[in-house]
């Protein structure tokens, strides 16, 4: 939040990019692998647009 003539201005755009950093960060302290997996990103992040699969 920058202070402008005080007044404080907010970045929505910033804060809900700071609020999904917090999600994945909750997410991947709670996971039981070494990482999450792209599915569990996206579930996080609420993603529902569909991946091509990964090259054999």
């Amino acid at each position: 939040m920058a202070l402008v003539g005080g007044t404080a201005v907010q970045d929505h755009v910033a804060l809900a990019e700071i609020e999904l950093c917090g999600e994945l960060i909750i997410a991947a302290s709670a996971a039981r692998e070494d990482r999450l997996s792209l599915e569990s990103i996206d579930r996080v992040l609420k993603v529902t647009e569909e991946r091509a699969p990964a090259p054999a």
